[in-house]
């Protein structure tokens, strides 16, 4: 959970410096990127997660 934060501090502070600096618009882009694959892999952890069933 540490790790997904940290990548979504990451991605945002990369959004806001491509953003706010008119020649960094790739900074933006890699946040972007940065931030849906973060998502996209949290969310197929956390729906693993929800399958599991105890063995009997």
């Amino acid at each position: 959970m540490a790790i997904f934060l940290f990548l979504v501090l990451v991605a945002v502070i990369l959004g806001l410096i491509g953003a706010v600096a008119h020649g960094l618009g790739y900074l933006l882009a890699i946040g972007v990127v940065v931030l849906v694959a973060d998502i996209a892999f949290f969310a197929v952890r956390w729906s693993r997660r929800g399958r599991r069933r105890p063995v009997r």
